[in-house]
C-alpha cells in the first residue's frame, strides 16, 4: 500500500505504467446518489463526494491532458447509500491524492514509483513596473496563475506609483502558491526584478525559500515565462531541472536532424525497433504518442525500454518541449549507436 500525490504529468503516466487489473485504488470522487423522499425528483439524484476503494478493471489516459480514468468494482465506500459491487469510474488528477494497493510489486513498478528524482520545482515570477506573470514549473508542468497588473499608467496612481504596493499584490500571489523546497527564480526587464527579490527576501512568508534573480529575459508577464522557459537562460539557471535535461536532449536530437547523424528515432514504431535492438539511450515521449497506438501496446515498450536502463521522460503539452515532441509523432529518442537501413 502506497499513498500517492500526482505532482505533474509524468506522475500520471508513471500510474498509467505501473497500475494493474486487479490492483485497489482508495481515493475521494463523487456519485450521484437518488434519494427516497417526498419531494424528490424520481428522474435525478443528488451528486455527492464519498470515499470509496475501488477494485481495478480498465486503465486509460483521459483525452484532457493531466487526468487519468480508472474503471472498476466498488469495493468499499464511506457512504452506506453506495452499493459495494456496483461499477464506477475515477478520474484521477494532478494535485489530488490516492492510495495504491497491489498484491505484489515487480521490479520496474519499483523502480517507477520509488526510484522517482526529485527534479525540482520552481515559482517562475517575470516582472516589471506594468504586470507580473507567476506559473509553478514541476518536472515539464507549467501552471500559469492568472496574469497581475500595476495599473501604474492608469487611475489608481494617477498622483504618484509606489511599486511596493504592487509587490504587496505580487508576494499575496506568490505565499498563496508556494509549496514547500520551491525555488523563486525572478526575471524580466529593467531593475524591477531586482527590487522584487530584495522585497521578498525580508518577509517572513518565504523565508527558507531560494531566491534568484535572472538577467536575459527582457519580457513580462505571461509572455516573460514563455519566453524564458524556451531560453538557453533557463538551462543555464535551471540546469539539473527536468526540463533542461529534456530540452538539452530534444535540441541534441535536432542537431543530429540537420547534421544527418543517424543516431535518434523519432515516432512509435521507429523508436520501438530502436528498443528492441537495445539502442535506445534516452527517450522522450508525450501524450500524443496514445492517440495513434494501442495504449496497453505502449506501456508495454515504456516499460520495457525503463527496464533495459533507457532514461524515460514524460512531457504535456503545457510547455515548449511537449508540443515539440508531440509534433514528432509522440516520441523520440537518442541512440546508443547508429542503425543501418
Amino acid at each position: 500500500m502506497v499513498a500517492l500525490i500526482p505532482e505533474e504529468s509524468d506522475d500520471l503516466f508513471t500510474l498509467r505504467r505501473i497500475m494493474q487489473k486487479g490492483d485497489r485504488i482508495i481515493g475521494d470522487t463523487t456519485r450521484v446518489i437518488k434519494q427516497d423522499r417526498d419531494f424528490s425528483r424520481p428522474d435525478r439524484g443528488e451528486r455527492i463526494k464519498i470515499r470509496i476503494a475501488l477494485d481495478v478493471e480498465k486503465i486509460s489516459v483521459d483525452d484532457v491532458v493531466d487526468r487519468l480514468k480508472v474503471q472498476g468494482v466498488i469495493a468499499e465506500s464511506d457512504n452506506e447509500s453506495v452499493t459495494k459491487g456496483s461499477h464506477h469510474s475515477m478520474t484521477l488528477k494532478i494535485g489530488e491524492p490516492i492510495t495504491l494497493v497491489k498484491k505484489k510489486w515487480n521490479d520496474i513498478e519499483r523502480k517507477l514509483i520509488f526510484g522517482k528524482k526529485d527534479t525540482g520545482s520552481f515559482l517562475l515570477v517575470a516582472i516589471d513596473t506594468a504586470d507580473c506573470g507567476i506559473g509553478r514549473l514541476t518536472g515539464t508542468h507549467l501552471k500559469l496563475m492568472p496574469n497581475l497588473y500595476s495599473g501604474a499608467s492608469g487611475k489608481r496612481y494617477k498622483s504618484k506609483f509606489n511599486v511596493e504596493d504592487f509587490f504587496k499584490d505580487v508576494q499575496g500571489t506568490i505565499s498563496s502558491t508556494i509549496r514547500e523546497r520551491d525555488e523563486i527564480i525572478i526575471f524580466g526587464p529593467g531593475e524591477t526584478k531586482k527590487r522584487l527579490g530584495n522585497f521578498l527576501s525580508e518577509l517572513p512568508s518565504v523565508k527558507g525559500h531560494e531566491i534568484r534573480v535572472i538577467d536575459g529575459i527582457d519580457s513580462s508577464g505571461e509572455d516573460g515565462i514563455y519566453t524564458f522557459i524556451k531560453s538557453e537562460t533557463m538551462r543555464q539557471a535551471l540546469t539539473k531541472s527536468k526540463i533542461a535535461k529534456v530540452s538539452a536532449i530534444l535540441d541534441e536530437i535536432m542537431l543530429m536532424v540537420n547534421k544527418k547523424i543517424n543516431k535518434f528515432s523519432m515516432g512509435f514504431e521507429e523508436t520501438s525497433r530502436a528498443n528492441e535492438s537495445g539502442a535506445v539511450q534516452s527517450l522522450i515521449f508525450s501524450d500524443k504518442i496514445f492517440e495513434n497506438q494501442d495504449e496497453d501496446m505502449v506501456i508495454a515498450f515504456l516499460n520495457n525500454a525503463e527496464g533495459k536502463g533507457v532514461e524515460v521522460y514524460a512531457v504535456d503539452s503545457t510547455t515548449d518541449v511537449g508540443l515539440r515532441v508531440s509534433s514528432l509523432g509522440g516520441v523520440v529518442s537518442l541512440l546508443r549507436f547508429s542503425l543501418a537501413g
